[in-house]
C-alpha cells in the first residue's frame, strides 16, 4: 500500500489502535477521516491531530454504516483507503452470564458485520480510485483464542477468513486487501 497522498477512512479512529493509525497516517501527509460513536472522543482527537476530519457514526447498525458510506463518498469523493478498525472486546462467561442476545451480539455487529458490510458498500467506489485498499484490523486472538473473550475471538477468526476470501475475490480489481494483526 502506498503510504502517502491517500484519503483514508478509519472506523473507531478516536481511541486506541485507530487513533494511533490516524496520527501516523496524518504525519505521512494523508487526508484522514475518523469516525466513532462518542463525539467527545472525536473532539479530543481533533485537538491533538492537526487536520483530522471527524464524523459521528455508529457502525453497529446497518443504517449507520450506510449513512457513513454516503457521507464519506459525498464529502470526500477521493477516499481510496478504508480501515475497518472499530471493535469491542468483552469478557463473557457463558456459564454465568444473564445478558440478553442484543447485548451479547453487539461484538458481532461491530467486529464482524461492520467490516463485511462496509467492505461491500465501498468496493464499487474503491474500484474507481487510484491505489485503493481495504484494511481489516484483526487480532492474534483470532488464531489463538482466549476463553475470557469468546465472542471477540470468534469474530476476529471470522474476519481473518473474510479477509482472505475478499483478497481472492478482489485480486483482479486493483483493490488491495490487507489484514492488519497488531501485536499484543
Amino acid at each position: 500500500m502506498k503510504l502517502t497522498g491517500n484519503v483514508v477512512l478509519i472506523t473507531g479512529g478516536a481511541t486506541g489502535i485507530g487513533y494511533a493509525l490516524a496520527k501516523k497516517l496524518r504525519e505521512k501527509e494523508n487526508t484522514v477521516i475518523i469516525c466513532g460513536r462518542r463525539e467527545q472522543r472525536l473532539r479530543e482527537a481533533e485537538q491533538s491531530i492537526a487536520g483530522i476530519i471527524t464524523m459521528v457514526c455508529d457502525v453497529s447498525t446497518a443504517s449507520g454504516r450506510e449513512h457513513l458510506f454516503q457521507d464519506v463518498t459525498r464529502e470526500h469523493p477521493n477516499v481510496n483507503v478504508v480501515i475497518n478498525n472499530a471493535g469491542i472486546q468483552r469478557d463473557i462467561d457463558f456459564t454465568t452470564t444473564n445478558e440478553g442476545w442484543d447485548t451479547l451480539s453487539s461484538e458481532i455487529r461491530i467486529n464482524l458485520d461492520a467490516p463485511i458490510h462496509l467492505s461491500q458498500l465501498f468496493i464499487a467506489h474503491l474500484r474507481q480510485q487510484k491505489d485503493p485498499a481495504i484494511i481489516q484490523v484483526s487480532s492474534g486472538l483470532g488464531f489463538t483464542p482466549s476463553a475470557r473473550t469468546p465472542i471477540y475471538c470468534a469474530t476476529k477468526a471470522a474476519l481473518h477468513t473474510f479477509s482472505a476470501t475478499l483478497r481472492h475475490q478482489l485480486r483482479n480489481t486493483g483493490i488491495e486487501v490487507i489484514e492488519f494483526i497488531p501485536p499484543a
